[in-house]
């Protein structure tokens, strides 16, 4: 028979990989458990068992799980990218985040003009043979003048289509 009891619990994650035996006091135990050795392993890849042991005694037990949650985001997001480590991931976050802003404005504004539009067109019901030929000859009306939409897509503006808004039955070749 062995030494050690049936009950006994198993090493945690960092002495299994340190190949140590795992006390009641050991300080990587509560937040390396054994179910999660790729954790610790990543994490003394990076910074090392010592440095991490010398970190969780230095600072408050009530903030060692998120000072170990953030060693491990830091150590894999190092291994992925060496040189800029989580840095790289928040910049491609915070360019996603400025370009999404953007298309959030421009979908916004054309909201707005889409309201616009609908509220003269609802005000106007009087000039309704008017407004339906402009509309056919892509033109709309905007502030009592005419504003011509095929000269501007024919200009490129909207993107490259050309072919939208001419009389041209090929398609703009």
């Amino acid at each position: 028979m062995s030494s050690t009891s049936k009950y006994s619990t198993p090493p945690c994650a960092a002495c299994k990989f340190l190949r140590r035996k795992c006390l009641p006091s050991c300080v990587f135990a509560p937040y390396f458990p054994p179910e999660e050795p790729i954790k610790f392993t990543t994490v003394h890849k990076v910074f090392g068992a010592s440095n991490v042991s010398k970190l969780l005694n230095e600072i408050q037990p009530h903030q060692r799980e998120d000072a170990v949650n953030s060693l491990a985001y830091e150590a894999e997001a190092r291994l992925k990218d060496p040189v800029y480590g989580c840095v790289g991931a928040i910049s491609v976050l915070q360019r996603q985040v400025i370009r999404l802003q953007k298309e959030l404005d421009a979908t916004n504004a054309d909201l707005m003009r889409y309201a616009n539009y609908e509220k003269v067109n609802n005000n106007n019901n009087n000039n309704n043979q008017e407004r339906n030929h402009n509309f056919q000859y892509g033109r709309r009306m905007v502030n009592s003048g005419y504003y011509n939409y095929s000269s501007a897509w024919n200009n490129g503006i909207s993107g490259g289509h050309n072919n939208i808004g001419t009389d041209n039955c090929d398609g703009g070749r």
